[in-house]
Formats: C-alpha cells, structure tokens, sequence
C-alpha cells in the first residue's frame, strides 16, 4: 500500500507493494512476512485479483456485489465476489474479448463480443449460445425495453439483435463510414453512435431513425494520418449531458439541447480517450487514456486530481457513490485505488476508512520541516553530544531533532574530504589538465632533431634556425641524433656541467648607500679578503672539475655494464663465443704467436675447422639452469689421425695375444 498526495488530494493505491508466489508453502510466506516489512503492510483487498498476462475490460455489475474483468492469455473471464473477497467463477474463450455487456442484475447474463467475429452469450452455469456478426465488431450496447443489443462495427451500418426473437433485425445506417462506440441512456433509452468522422449521431429506437447530430471534432486534425479526430470514447453523466472523448486526447461536454460543448479539456499528450465517467455527488470527470487517468471539475475544467500508469490502462470502472476505483491494465496485475475526497469506502470494505485515518496520524516526516532527525551514532559522528539538555536537539523516541542549518554546517566541518568533493575536486583538476594555458607560444620545430632546434632558439634565437647551411640538419633524417650511441652518452656529464656554469648567480643583498658612495677617483686597495675570495672561487672550481671527471668515469662505468649485458652468452650468440680459435685466423688473419701446425693449414682445412666446431657446441636449456654439450666433430685431422693409431694399436694387440691350448674345462661333482 502507498500513498501518494496530489494537490492535496491523498490518493491510496491498495495494490502496491510486493507479492507472494501460490507456490510458497505457509510457513515460508509466515517467515517472510515476519521478516519483511514491505509484505505486512502490503494489503490484499480481493485475493487473485490479477490475470495470466495482461488485463483488457473491467465492470462491476449493477448490484454492485460482483467485479466482472477479461483478459489473457489464454482469454477468459474473472468473476470476483465482493462479499468473500476472492473468485467466483473463472471461464476461458477461444478469442479475444474487445468488450463484453451485463444484461442483468449480477453475473447470470453477460454477453461478450470477441475479436473474430463472434458474439458469446453467457448465463450462470457457463456459456448459452454463440454466433457470428457480419463484420468486425467495436462496441456494443443494450437497450433493455426492446432488447435489442446494438453492435457497432467497422461499417456504416449498426447491428441490432433481437434477444427476444434470437435474430438480427434491420440495421441503422450511419453517415460515416465507420462507428467506433456506441451507448444507450437509462433514463429515455436514446442511442448515441460515436463516428470515424468525428461526429456523434443520436438515433431514436422506438421510432428507427435518426433524431440528431453534432459534429465534435470540426478543427481538429490528427497530424497522423491527416483525417478528422475521430470519437473514442462516449458516455452519458444523466439525461441531459453526455461527454465525448476524441482520438487526439480531447474531451467535450455536451447538453442534448445544445450543439456546442459547455466544457472542454485537453489531455496534452495526443493519446485516443479509452473511457470517460463521471462522479455526480462531487461534479468530477473522469478521463483515462493509456497513460494517466485525470479527475477535474466539469464546470471548469480545473484538474482535481491525477493518477499515472506503471503500464498502460485498458479500463477503468467505478463503484458510484464511493472513491474506489479498478484498473485493467497491460500487467497481470489488475490496480485497485481508493480516493476519500471522492467518496466513503464501499460497505464490503469499510475498514479502509479507519486504516487511511491510521496512516494519516503516523505520516510525521513532513511535521518538522526545518529539522533533521539523528540518532545517537550520527550525533556522535558530528562531534554534537554536548549539545544535550539545550535547546538546540530536541529529544524524540531514538534520536533526536536538530536545526537543518546546525546539521548541514556540523556535516561540512566532519565530512570536509567527502567522495562528493572528490569527485568535484577531481572534475577540476580534469578540466585544468584540459584547458590551454592563456599565453602559449607557438613555434614551427622541424621534425629532425627537434629538441636540438628548441634549445638552439632558446640560446641563440630563430635566426640561427633560418640559416641555409645548417637546414640538412633538421631535414635530413640521416643528421638525427642518435641517444644511444656510446659518444652521445659520454656527453651527457658534459653538459649537464655546462648547464650549471650557464645558470644565473643568486643576486647579491642590497647594500646601503653609504658603502657605494666612493670616490671616483679613489684606487681599489686590494686586501687579504679579496686574496680569500679569489682562493674561495679557485677551490670551487677545482671541486667542480673533480665533480665533472667523477661524473664521466660514473658514466663510463655504466656503459661499460651495459655493454657485459648485451655480450652475455645466449643460446643464439654462445656459438659465436664459444669459436675455436681459427675463426680468429680466418678473420683477423697470420699471428706469429701461432704453432707452426696452425701457420701451416690451408684455407679449406680452417674453415672445415670452423664448422665443425659450430658443430660440435650445443647449449640446451634444462628446469636447473643451461647445459653446454661438446661433441668431437668428424672432420678434423688430428681426430682421424688419433682414431687411426688407436684402430692400428687394437689390431696389434691381437696378433700378439696369443690363445691358450690344451686346457680343459672339468666340472665338479655336485654335492
């Protein structure tokens, strides 16, 4: 259950609020409702009150004890007992239902008219008859002294249906081509036929003709399709007045004896008028389109109230003299809301009276405007419990009421670093690092050795820049600087030294007039404070230079490690360190110190040396670490050479060795 306040008019919806599956056992739906709040202030005023999918038509019947309500899917019918709160009756169709009549008292004739055609009769114990019209139907109404049931449809012609004599009987010929409502008054019984056209046609059923007509829609242009607003929505308040609604969210209220509308209201949404209805004890219109359904006065058309859709209306119905109101609605849930100002609860629901009164007197949040209700850790927080027992907090239940002003200057002073001036902080600081400083200074540097030309403006101006015989260098990519070359990184200490000489010298204090005034044509004295000076700029030049040579053999060292890094052995690179030694000869070339065996061999035999050494090195990486594996390569002469004298010496220890003869093998008895 919520409460909404709309010009200061308290509107109750009774169907807000969460809801419990069927498939919950009793205990469960117990315990959640013990637990959440939200469940045991949610009211069911009707049990089941909804609808497989969505909800299409809603009618009380006019003993105003049943709630009768259509829908799908799959389409059927809702019949709702008022005195038990829960369903009476539930029947399903094979089409349908575009809108449906109550013939009687309560429940035990209803006629429905569906969207194939078809029109199904409907008595207490199921349905009693069906059959088909000529054309799709739109509407329908009953005219109980004849009984006739009129059917409008998308025809000039409306149907009428002897229910007397079970058959069709002359029709009623329009002057549109096209009906889309049609009602009947209950007091002199006149039928009003709602038109494509825009107009609204009064037909007399006693004598089968037509007795009027006013067009309601004379200026009005729907910019949809460029054709006159059509009527939508029509129905009589009493005899005399009758209100019409139009395709464009316009409605009109008429007198029979006039052809102009003493009212007129506008929607300003442009959304077709579903339903109108009136309130006589409080002389409130109601009008509903899909989205809102508004109450105003139809003398001044002024807005009582409003109450808007979570999805779109269908229908609404009223219980007359009483603020209840039902929705159908396109959600499963059908809405139910209850107005005070508009009238008493109905007698099955009574209670309502006495719980809104309850709500009322609990509603305390908008008594003290200009306080701000704390409990006792927030007033810790804010660094207030001193204030207790002045004046300044105002004990209530838990907490307590503090000035807003006092709370709002308290909250900045403790939360000074909240994650909302974070944030804002962090919004500028953003937009600074954006934004362009006020002065900028545009220069043209070329693309090749670009920081040189900066530094070169800087120190010497732009005409250096503009010189010819120095335009290669900031043109030609060849001339670019290269950072990693060793000479390069040797001059860094250079100028880093040279920065600092050229950097300005700290000003000297002001001396006082009296020590300047000399006389111009005084000698300068030298004295032992200015020998100390000179030998004070001596030493820090010396420190200086041992500084910059510190700072070069620095360098050096670095770039000496730099280059062990990069001379490490890897599994591309370990071959070529790892190269016997007349790869040396080969490219290097004749070293005296070589053994004469190496001066000696020729060039084919050095390089058979050299691959078979890059053969013979293999590095194989292992989960411990890296193996280095050597293999004696096949193409060397001394390895031949060395296999030979082995081969020779094996066969010459066969031929010496010399087999024993005569011996014999005896074998031992076994014991």
């Amino acid at each position: 259950m919520s409460v909404t306040d709309v010009n200061d008019v308290k509107i109750y919806n009774l169907s807000a609020g969460k809801s419990l599956p069927d498939w919950l056992t009793d205990q469960k739906k117990k315990k959640l409702l013990n637990k959440n709040g939200d469940l045991r202030r949610k009211i069911d005023l009707i049990q089941d009150f909804d609808m497989p999918g969505i909800s299409t038509s809603i009618q009380v019947t006019p003993d105003q004890q049943y709630i009768i309500a259509t829908g799908m899917y799959k389409p059927r019918i809702k019949c709702y007992d008022f005195n038990n709160l829960s369903v009476k009756f539930e029947r399903c169709f094979d089409a349908e239902v575009v809108n449906f009549e109550i013939l009687s008292e309560d429940y035990s004739k209803i006629v429905f008219l569906q969207c194939d055609r078809h029109i199904e009769f409907h008595t207490a114990p199921g349905r009693h008859y069906r059959l088909r019209m000529p054309k799709f139907g739109r509407d329908l109404a009953y005219h109980s002294p004849s009984c006739d049931l009129f059917l409008v449809a998308a025809s000039p012609e409306v149907y009428r249906f002897n229910l007397e004599r079970g058959q069709f009987s002359q029709s009623f010929e329009t002057q549109s081509p096209v009906n889309n409502v049609c009602v009947v008054n209950r007091e002199h019984h006149l039928l009003c036929v709602g038109t494509e056209k825009g107009s609204v046609e009064a037909w007399d059923p006693r004598q089968k003709n037509r007795c009027g007509s006013v067009q309601v829609v004379t200026e009005g242009i729907d910019s949809d399709n460029g054709n006159t607003a059509s009527i939508t929505a029509l129905n009589f308040k009493n005899g005399l007045q009758f209100g019409a609604g139009t395709s464009d969210g316009q409605i009109f209220l008429y007198d029979l004896r006039s052809n102009r509308p003493f009212t007129a209201k506008d929607h300003m949404n442009n959304l077709p008028i579903k339903r109108i209805n009136f309130n006589p004890s409080q002389s409130i219109v109601y009008s509903m389109d899909s989205g809102i359904l508004k109450m105003w006065d139809e003398n001044t058309g002024k807005q009582f109230a409003f109450i808007e859709s979570t999805s779109d209306f269908n229908d609404f119905c009223t219980i007359p003299n009483t603020g209840m109101l039902f929705f159908a609605q396109e959600d499963k849930r059908m809405q139910t809301f209850y107005v005070p100002q508009l009238g008493p609860a109905p007698r099955w629901c009574s209670f309502l009276d006495n719980l809104t009164e309850e709500l009322d007197t609990e509603l305390v949040q908008n008594i003290y405007d200009d306080y701000k209700f704390v409990t006792k850790q927030e007033l810790a927080e804010l660094n207030l419990e001193d204030l207790k027992g002045t004046n300044l907090l105002r004990a209530y239940m838990h907490g307590y009421f503090v000035d807003i002003r006092l709370y709002r200057k308290a909250r900045s002073a403790v939360d000074y670093y909240s994650f909302d001036r974070y944030k804002k902080e962090k919004a500028r600081q953003q937009i600074e690092l954006t934004r362009p400083s006020r002065v900028e200074i545009k220069m043209d540097l070329p693309k090749v050795n670009r920081d040189l030309a900066e530094k070169l403006i800087e120190t010497e101006g732009e005409s250096l820049m503009q010189d010819t015989r120095f335009s290669a260098l900031f043109q030609d990519p060849d001339f670019a600087i290269d950072e990693n070359v060793e000479e390069y990184k040797m001059l860094k200490p250079v100028l880093s030294h040279l920065k600092k000489i050229k950097q300005p010298k700290k000003s000297l204090p002001k001396v006082t007039p009296s020590v300047l005034q000399e006389d111009d044509n005084e000698a300068h004295v030298s004295t032992d404070e200015d020998l100390f000076s000179e030998q004070e700029n001596d030493q820090e030049s010396s420190d200086d230079d041992q500084r910059w040579t510190k700072d070069m053999k620095k360098q050096y060292r670095a770039i000496q490690k730099e280059k062990q890094r990069e001379e490490e052995p890897t599994e591309e690179t370990a071959r070529d360190t790892f190269k016997i030694q007349a790869e040396d000869d080969l490219n290097v070339g004749w070293d005296a110190t070589k053994s004469s065996k190496r001066k000696q061999m020729s060039l084919g035999d050095r390089i058979a040396r050299q691959e078979s050494a890059e053969n013979a090195l293999k590095i194989v990486n292992t989960s411990t670490g890296r193996q280095m594996k050597f293999t004696v390569g096949s193409g060397s002469k001394g390895m031949k050479m060395r296999a030979d004298q082995i081969r020779k010496h094996r066969e010459e220890r066969r031929q010496l060795v010399r087999k024993p003869r005569g011996l014999k093998l005896k074998r031992l008895p076994f014991k």
